[in-house]
């Protein structure tokens, strides 16, 4: 919300307005790129900024963060359009909009924060490198083709088509050249660097392209009031499939993952009010709500224009607001300024964007430190690059609930000779149904011709499956008219006559 008093102070007022700037600036070409590369008109990736600005930008939630289409769901949303049509993109969207609204309402903003970090990193990673891959075509001016796999194997005659085809080589040299200035940029000096650099970068391939009359492809203008076309009836009727019930899914949880974990990497960057996770979740459902009423993209908080929100020194969500409005008037007065920018230096924009999805860096300390979280996230990369976005998330899901569930299954089996022969087994800890097999070898093993005493007292938590593993076991060994077996359930007092003698120790896991 906008803070009255702070805004009085005329310093403030212009630092706002100068951070406003800065992050339309960063907004512009991610704007357009990311729509292209998502197989809709560059106009809808300007009118989701704008609604991310002018609606989202006056809700309570996170008052530094800014909202805007990510290069995160460009490759959802281009499958999405793909399958479906632009038209049922809007209805997608409007839905995953109104459960969004409804998940923050009931409270559950503050539980995404409990998704494992590293099956969200995995997702990003995923989706860079299926960005990387589609985008190493655009940047040729060729088709790409479909799944992660098709695109790698591709990759042979794709460099094949650059080095035997002259206008090839020449959309693949601006986009190229416009990575090289992204990679070059932050060591430049701080007063060249006070233009963001996808700007400069999408600048200089354009004026290049113009000033050389280059033979490449560039952006189609269509207009912003003629590329809003929002779903009828019939687009809403394509919903009941289980596709795309599936994809409105996926829109929902990663948008909102998305969004949640851009706030606390932004609440960590400022010393201002902390976000309020449930008003964030539900802001950013009103927007969607609004963007899919429109026919354009899915929004999310976006963590490259936040940042630079906050290093811009904003303190209030005024320049967000204004960021929007800069977005409007740069759509509605100079909408032909689109249309001479290269395809090929926008691909090569979101080249250098999925490039930083992958958390390279991090994997070495992560695999030294937390040898599984590292599997998981590799796990789910390939899983989002060879399949789907959904379907590889999902995989992530299971595999960071089956390794929690494993890690806290810390089951010991300690077996104790009394005197006369009897011997008691005593399980301590979780039982779960990961750790059957292990206790079940080492019942097995026991010697039938002594009595045994099973004691289960030392037991935190017996799963259905362990208790009936385990009552079987028994039953299996009294029917082979061998010595009884007596069981001290989970409730029972530990051992009480005699006291164990020191015997040997049957084993641990």
């Amino acid at each position: 919300m906008l803070s009255l008093p702070l805004l009085k102070d005329q310093r403030v007022l212009r630092r706002e307005i100068l951070a406003s700037l800065v992050v339309f600036l960063v907004a512009l070409p991610l704007c357009v790129g990311v729509a292209v590369a998502s197989g809709v008109p560059a106009e809808l990736g300007l009118v989701t900024g704008i609604v991310g600005g002018l609606v989202v930008g006056f809700l309570p939630g996170s008052s530094l963060q800014v909202s805007g289409p990510a290069a995160g769901l460009t490759v959802l949303v281009y499958e999405a359009v793909k399958e479906f049509g632009v038209g049922t993109l809007g209805a997608i969207v409007l839905v995953a909009g109104l459960l969004q609204l409804a998940l923050g309402a009931f409270g559950f903003g503050r539980w995404f924060r409990a998704i494992s970090v590293a099956v969200v990193q995995g997702m990003l990673a995923g989706i860079g490198l299926v960005l990387v891959l589609g985008q190493v075509y655009a940047m040729a001016d060729t088709a790409q083709p479909s799944g992660g796999l098709g695109k790698i194997a591709g990759l042979p005659g794709l460099a094949v088509g650059i080095i035997t085809d002259g206008t090839a080589l020449t959309a693949f040299l601006i986009g190229a050249g416009t990575i090289a200035v992204l990679v070059l940029w932050p060591r430049l000096p701080a007063g060249a660097r006070m233009i963001p650099g996808p700007l400069a970068a999408v600048a200089l391939a354009t004026g290049a392209a113009f000033l050389l009359d280059l033979p490449v492809a560039k952006v189609e203008v269509q207009g912003l009031l003629e590329s809003i076309h929002p779903p009828g009836l019939g687009e809403f009727g394509q919903l009941a499939s289980v596709a795309a019930i599936g994809t409105v899914l996926a829109f929902t949880l990663i948008a909102s993952a998305e969004s949640l974990f851009s706030a606390a990497a932004v609440d960590r960057m400022h010393d201002g009010p902390r976000t309020d996770y449930n008003k964030e979740l539900m802001a950013q459902g009103v927007g969607n709500t609004v963007c899919g009423a429109l026919g354009a993209l899915p929004m999310t908080a976006v963590i490259v224009r936040s940042a630079a929100n906050v290093q811009a020194g904003a303190r209030t969500s005024l320049s967000r607001i204004l960021h929007g409005l800069w977005l409007l008037l740069f759509a509605a007065l100079l909408p032909a300024a689109i249309g001479i920018i290269p395809l090929a230096a926008l691909a090569g924009v979101l080249v250098h964007a999925g490039c930083k999805l992958v958390p390279v860096r991090e994997l070495r300390p992560l695999w030294r430190e937390h040898r599984g979280e590292a599997v998981i996230l590799a796990i789910t990369a390939l899983a989002v690059l060879v399949t789907n976005l959904f379907e590889g998330v999902v995989l992530g899901l299971l595999l960071a609930v089956v390794k929690t569930a494993w890690e806290i299954s810390h089951l010991h089996v300690d077996v104790h000779e009394l005197t006369g022969g009897r011997m008691v087994v005593s399980v301590t800890g979780n039982a779960t149904f990961l750790r059957l097999p292990r206790i079940m070898e080492q019942l097995e093993a026991l010697p039938k011709d002594r009595p045994i005493e099973l004691d289960l007292s030392g037991l935190r938590h017996v799963d259905h499956a362990c208790r009936i593993a385990l009552e079987n076991w028994a039953l299996r060994h009294n029917d082979a008219e061998t010595e009884p077996v007596r069981m001290l359930p989970p409730e029972a007092a530990t051992l009480r006559e005699g006291g164990p003698a020191s015997g040997p120790r049957a084993g641990a896991s």
